[in-house]
């Protein structure tokens, strides 16, 4: 699940430096929700990782 949560995030933030460079203003808006949730979802995991008592990697 921490694999899929860091492979999105990688996503969102490709996708938040294209957006941000001035290629697509829209891109830019939807950049900052995908980065934003998926920052979420990696936090998330990494918090149950570490309850369940799981090596984070």
């Amino acid at each position: 699940m921490l694999s899929w949560a860091l492979t999105f995030l990688v996503l969102a933030i490709i996708a938040g430096v294209l957006g941000f460079s001035g290629i697509a203003g829209g891109a830019a808006a939807i950049a900052k929700i995908l980065f934003m949730v998926f920052l979420v979802l990696v936090i998330a995991s990494v918090v149950l990782s570490a309850a369940r008592g799981k090596p984070i990697v």
